[in-house]
Parts: structure tokens; sequence; C-alpha cells
């Protein structure tokens, strides 16, 4: 379980100062890359936040999500900022969470139009029950005076390109509408920041509070009076999931905590000794046991872990034939093992380190796939032995 702060990134200075505001105890975090990130507590909780900003556009958002997905190690990646909406039914200063991100500038152009390739990324089902969960409870919000009707949560999809969108009538206005119909509301880095968290095995989750429709109002009075207030709702949702969100991983931890305590408590002697058998032993609590065997267990080297390293590539290549692992997962992990082989090779404490960490990110890249992630997690074993 991921005992790392919550993540928070925001596009805009507006969105960051939102966010800012609520926490307490700020302490700047330099990244050695230059990314500054401000580390601090929710008011009044235990809950840490790593705040960071990533500028417009999917890819900086992307970039930057990676980098501080590595540095922290979170518990949960929250993009919180302001969007356009694509439909009336969703008010201004409403929150949006996306039950999944498009990518929709994906497309292949054909002689009778452009066609619809998205990628998409789904929330995860924990942080999407836990949002619904404070959406029915609906006392998140802060007090906006002169307003009776406090902002709403809306559930579906969010459209995220690499344009701002502000028109109604345009021909690409038409288009993603067409094809995008069941998205709530259109912005430009959450198919970024959901893509960094696919591939690093980090969950994610996509806040955002309605500014304006996406309609030529852009930059206008009513924009700029509704901007700051739908960043203000965003980080208000937000800033409430994240509290909850670390209150039930803490709670977790201390049920497993509990159970191990009371499993230590049983009082149990087994001694067995073997020759060339293979034995299993299932109990509560075995303490005080002995197990001989005529075998000796030797600790994995070097050259044992390069030689594990290799066969590990033809598992992820049958999962990829068998459909299980996609293209791109499958190319992305590549990668990361030919990273942690160099590193292995090195055989150096810096560069063991460095193996651990990529083996890490890999195991997170392939999560989907139980039998990849059993097969990796002693190897990131094996690799921290050698550090």
């Amino acid at each position: 379980m991921p005992k790392g702060p919550v993540v928070i990134l925001t596009a805009l200075n507006l969105e960051y100062q939102s966010v800012r505001q609520r926490l307490a105890d700020l302490q700047l975090h330099l990244h050695e890359r230059g990314t500054r990130f401000e580390v601090g507590t929710v008011q009044g909780t235990s809950c840490s936040v790593a705040l960071g900003l990533t500028n417009k556009g999917n890819h900086s958002a992307a970039v930057i999500a990676e980098r501080a997905i590595q540095e922290f190690s979170p518990a949960a990646v929250l993009f919180v900022g302001v969007a356009g909406a694509l439909w009336d039914a969703t008010r201004l200063g409403d929150v949006v969470m996306a039950s999944h991100v498009y990518a929709y500038h994906g497309g292949t152009s054909e002689d009778d139009g452009l066609k619809a390739r998205p990628r998409v990324w789904e929330a995860p089902h924990g942080i999407s029950q836990l949002a619904s969960h404070l959406a029915r409870l609906n006392d998140w919000a802060d007090p906006t005076p002169g307003h009776e009707v406090g902002p709403q949560v809306r559930f579906g999809a969010i459209a995220a390109g690499e344009i701002v969108q502000n028109s109604r009538i345009s021909a690409e206005a038409n288009w993603i509408r067409q094809h995008y119909n069941d998205a709530l509301a259109i912005e430009m880095e959450a198919a970024g920041v959901a893509q960094a968290g696919h591939l690093s095995g980090a969950p994610v989750a996509i806040v955002r509070g309605i500014s304006d429709r996406a309609d030529g109002t852009k930059n206008s009075a009513e924009d700029r009076n509704w901007q700051p207030r739908a960043a203000a709702n965003a980080a208000a949702f937000a800033i409430r999931l994240a509290v909850e969100l670390v209150g039930e991983q803490e709670e977790a931890a201390m049920h497993q905590d509990d159970r191990a305590r009371s499993a230590d408590r049983f009082d149990r002697g087994v001694s067995n000794t073997v020759h060339n058998s293979t034995v299993g032993i299932m109990a509560g609590s075995v303490t005080g046991s002995s197990v001989h065997m005529s075998t000796v267990s030797k600790a994995p080297g070097p050259t044992d872990l390069i030689t594990e390293l290799n066969g590990f590539r033809d598992q992820l290549g049958w999962h990829r034939a068998e459909g299980v692992l996609d293209e791109d997962s499958h190319r992305e992990a590549l990668t990361d093992l030919d990273s942690a082989l160099r590193s292995a090779r090195e055989r150096t404490p810096e560069s063991s380190k460095r193996t651990v960490m990529t083996l890490k990110r890999l195991r997170g890249l392939v999560a989907d796939c139980p039998a990849l992630v059993a097969a990796l997690t002693p190897l990131v074993a094996a690799a921290g032995d050698l550090a």
C-alpha cells in the first residue's frame, strides 16, 4: 500500500492557489530537474499533500505527473482545475469527476471524413466509489453567500484535447459532440495525467470545476467571475476526497496491524526435518519453529538476477501474444526492462537502487496482469538485497 502523500496537480496558478490556501505547514520540495513542489498537510488533518503546477497541455501534464509519481510514490494523484461544459445540463460552478477520460484527438483522416480513434482511461474503482459517497453526503462545498443552491458533483466522461475549445458551432465542436456525446466537460490535461498514472501504476482522479460552456464566452466578464469559483469548488471536493482517501488507507493499515498482532499471540511450535522433499505449512501463526532441509538456500546474486530479468522478457511477449497486455504497455514494459538490465549489470549500490525503482515502475505498469506482478515481486526483492 502506498505510504506517500496525495499528489495534487493543477495547470493554472489560479487553480494552484485554490488548493494551496487549504494547506498548512508548506515546505518547498525541489526535484533534481528543477520542478518545484510544495508539501504540506490539509488544515486540521494529518493528510499530507504534495502540490505541483504542470502548466497547460497534456504533454506537460504527463511529464510532471510522471515526475511527481516517481518522486513521492503517492497514495493517489488528483488533477484539479477548471473546464468547459459540453452540455447545458451541467451548471456553471458544478464539479465534474471523470468516470473516464478520452484523448479525443486520436483519429484517422479518410476521404469520407475524420474517424475517431481515442485512447480511454477509466477512473480507479475505489476512488470512484469514495467520490460517489462524498457526493451523496453533499457536505464538501464551501458556503457561497448569495447562492442558495450549492454546486453539485457530476460523474461522467471528460474529453481532453490539444487545443482550447471555445465554440459550439465550429466543425471540431460538432465533431466532438458527435463522437463523444457522453462527455460532460472538455479540457487539455486529463489525458496526459491519466496516461502517466496508467504507466506508473498510480491511481488517478480528475476533478474539474465548470467555469464556462466552451461556447465563445471564454475571457468574458462572466468567465472571469466564474473561473475562481469553479476552481475553488474543484479544490474543495478534491481536498475532501484526499482526506477521506488517506483516512481509509490508514484505517485499513491499522486493521492489518491488529490482525498481525492477534496472530502473534498464538503460541505454536513446529519442528520439521526434511530431506529431498517439499513441505507446506498452513496455520494462523507459526512461531518458534525450525525447518531443516538438505538443500542450501542461496540468495540471488547479480548473475541470477540478470538471468531472471532476461527470462521475464519472454513472459512479457507471451502475455502480449495472448492479448493480456496491450501494445503500448508491452512497449513501455520492454523499455523499463532494458533499463533495469543496464542498471543491474553495473553492480554498484547506486545502480542497484536504480534497478529497484525501475522494477517497481515496471510492476505498476503490468499491475493488471497478476502473473507478471507475481513474477516481478521476487526480482524487486533480489535487486534490493544487492543494494
